[in-house]
């Protein structure tokens, strides 16, 4: 079976993407450093599959690492996990997000023209659309103007594939726009597990419930919404990792350039949200209303009927499996993967 390279793999998707490749028989490459995740993750992968990853503990900007790695195996095809994701630190931390982010990317696409590999999967992001477009989503609106650094670097990131697939006409690349990823795998082994305090809403929820943090703040309830709070694409992380199994069994028997939304198509509110995770799951969500974030948009959702029509993916979980399985993982792993 052909051999795929998780760049970042051993963070929240890649893991998860791990564990769907390799029930589906390829052979997993790992390479992370770490920053944030864990070596762990991968060995439940390995438990979860009862399948053997290799794993190579690199910074993907390292191309004498990468070398080491594309010269000992045979890859076909690689996903590009590897990156800074925290949107506030972005804003914080601009020159460290631009450094690390654009820096993996051209190390893995140089490495990659060196050794002759020919396919590559972008872990891109719906923050490209902007604010102007206006929601559904479709792969066919312009990028728009993010609102972040770190939004500014999938962007930045989308262009230099787009500029090298133009440049090698043999090169196929496939860019997958996430939306809002959420859950854990079922069996509560491997889930999210960010370092610090949380960006992402389910964590925080998550973290709340379990006594980790006293209360959540949801930003704003004053948008032009149903019940007033920012309505957001959430999908279960399983499914996202499925889409990128369908991406590589495309990718390897078509010569593309593709873009591809990742979503459900349907928008959920914050508040919807914390109601379905204490509905679901039993418990109290402390939470109070706050004023509005800068750069929160009120609507981001998908329309997601290009996945469908061409790599035959759609999503099949539901917000009641998804509140369900971020709390299996949280109460069993309260401190994640320590």
């Amino acid at each position: 079976m052909p051999k795929i390279l998780l760049a970042g793999g051993a963070g929240y998707i890649g893991s998860h993407t791990a564990v769907e490749l390799l029930n589906t028989g390829y052979e997993v490459i790992v390479a992370d450093n770490y920053s944030n995740s864990s070596s762990e993750a991968i060995r439940r992968v390995e438990l979860l599959t009862s399948k053997s990853v290799k794993l190579y503990q690199a910074d993907v900007r390292d191309k004498k690492a990468l070398s080491e790695i594309f010269s000992g195996n045979k890859i076909d095809a690689v996903i590009h996990f590897a990156g800074l994701k925290a949107v506030g630190e972005s804003v914080e931390k601009p020159i460290m997000y631009y450094r690390n982010n654009i820096d993996t990317t051209l190390s893995l696409l140089e490495t990659m023209q060196e050794y002759g590999v020919k396919n590559i999967i972008f872990s891109s992001s719906a923050t490209v659309y902007g604010e102007a477009n206006p929601v559904p989503y479709l792969e066919t609106m312009k990028r728009g103007a993010c609102t972040n650094p770190y939004g500014w670097t999938k962007s930045m990131m989308e262009q230099i594939f787009e500029d090298a697939a133009k440049a090698d006409k043999k090169l196929s690349v496939i860019l997958l726009r996430y939306f809002n990823p959420i859950g854990a795998h079922e069996s509560g082994m491997i889930g999210e597990a960010p370092q610090g305090i949380p960006n992402n809403l389910m964590p925080y929820v998550t973290q709340v419930a379990v006594g980790k943090r006293e209360c959540l703040t949801i930003f704003g309830n004053d948008y032009p919404t149903p019940d007033g709070t920012c309505t957001r694409d959430y999908i279960h992380v399983v499914d996202l990792a499925k889409g990128h199994v369908k991406a590589i069994e495309y990718i390897l028997d078509n010569h593309c350039m593709e873009i591809f939304n990742l979503g459900t198509g349907t928008p959920y509110s914050v508040t919807e949200i914390v109601e379905t995770f204490e509905r679901v799951n039993n418990v109290k969500v402390n939470h109070v209303y706050g004023a509005r974030r800068a750069g929160d948009l009120a609507e981001c959702y998908a329309n997601a009927d290009k996945a469908l029509k061409v790599l035959g993916w759609k999503t099949e979980k539901t917000l009641e499996d998804m509140c369900r399985d971020s709390w299996n993982w949280q109460k069993n792993n309260p401190d994640g993967y320590i």
